[in-house]
């Protein structure tokens, strides 16, 4: 009887902790519409090249920064990306053009 109990405990818990894991939801800064890449120099911190993607795998915009070291693991770097990204998606859904260096990532990096 001692067994039974213990067994549906354990079972009770790990099933209460595997629900709770995943109610947390999608990260922040992470956007359902698509992805972003800075692609970056050891060499030169300072210049890199944003490009945003949607779900397709499609670039939807493309920009070169130079001048801002971009910290991707800051959440508010994240946000400001995301919101970028989201911007840039519908753009392109309405054009179906690649939009390049209008200054929307720089601007919003400064905006700190």
């Amino acid at each position: 009887m001692k067994k039974q109990v213990m067994v549906s405990l354990i079972a009770g818990l790990l099933f209460q902790v595997s629900t709770f894991a995943q109610s947390k939801g999608s990260p922040e800064g992470v956007s359902e519409k698509g992805w972003w890449v800075i692609e970056n120099n050891i060499h030169t911190p300072k210049n890199n090249i944003v490009y945003f993607y949607n779900n397709d795998g499609i670039l939807v915009y493309k920009e070169k920064i130079e001048g801002i070291r971009i910290n991707p693991s800051r959440k508010s770097t994240r946000l400001q990306l995301k919101q970028v990204l989201e911007s840039a998606v519908v753009t392109w859904e309405e054009k179906h053009k690649l939009q390049e260096n209008q200054a929307l990532v720089a601007n919003s990096l400064r905006k700190k």
